[in-house]
């Protein structure tokens, strides 16, 4: 699957290229509404909780600690549920083009991948300006997103291919992702510090994967610090058990998936 994929790396590329064109058509903002959005998110968090989020920052001397914090926590989800949610209705969104044109079907959520990647590169981009903006000045721990924006991606792909080889059989799987993802960016430390959880709670903060993710990111642009590398090996793992769990089932229903679509 993955020499198939490589030998159509080209038709990747121009899809991914398509595929962002396509949604800046028409737009006189045009790449800025996939920055404006999860930005304007934040703000909204920043203004209703800032007051009540700085006082559990008190090591911080920064006024605008909490803004950075989220937005970088933002960030990292972004780029997760991202890939994730637009990997779990691929197939289901391009099955006419399935049915009339011959490629390896794992190019679509590979495609995905790198239009989600782009748009996070200018995301941050983005938050770099902001952050500048406020006094905060990038420091070399910035170079730690570059693993975190590979361990993340491959968690997401990983768990979107899955599912989304499974909502093409079960429909339901979308409707309940979308409940699903809710409560799981509620469950990891972004709004919130993971400080101020009850203690009854941190066990299901500590097995979420995104938990040392988010983490890493916050750390890197608001602390300039690097992560815990032990604290990522669960992230790794399961990663790596999604992308792995994908391949097989992808491997298996890639023949019935144009007759159930």
């Amino acid at each position: 699957m993955l020499q198939s994929v490589w030998r159509y790396r080209h038709f990747i590329l121009a899809s991914i290229r398509g595929d962002l064109r396509g949604r800046f058509a028409r737009s006189r903002l045009g790449a800025f509404w996939f920055i404006l959005h999860p930005l304007a998110q934040s703000l909204i968090f920043s203004i209703v909780l800032a007051e009540v989020m700085r006082a559990r920052m008190p090591n911080i001397d920064n006024q605008a600690a909490y803004p950075i914090y989220l937005l970088s926590g933002m960030a990292a989800w972004g780029l997760f549920s991202e890939i994730l949610n637009r990997s779990l209705n691929i197939f289901i969104e391009q099955g006419s083009a399935m049915k009339k044109i011959s490629f390896p079907r794992l190019c679509l959520p590979v495609i995905v991948l790198g239009s989600a990647l782009i748009n996070h590169v200018l995301l941050l981009a983005a938050i770099l300006v902001i952050f500048m903006f406020f006094g905060h000045f990038p420091g070399l721990a910035w170079f730690y997103l570059i693993p975190g924006m590979a361990i993340i991606s491959i968690l997401a792909f990983g768990i979107g291919v899955f599912l989304g080889v499974l909502n093409v059989f079960a429909r339901d799987i979308a409707q309940f992702m979308s409940v699903f993802m809710q409560l799981w960016f509620w469950f990891t430390p972004i709004v919130y510090l993971k400080s101020v959880i009850p203690p009854k709670f941190l066990p299901f903060i500590e097995l979420n994967p995104m938990t040392p993710l988010v983490g890493l990111y916050q750390d890197a642009l608001l602390l300039n610090q690097g992560p815990s590398w032990v604290g990522l090996w669960p992230a790794v793992f399961f990663g790596a058990i999604a992308v792995a769990l994908s391949f097989v089932v992808f491997r298996r229903a890639s023949p019935d998936l144009v007759d159930a679509l």
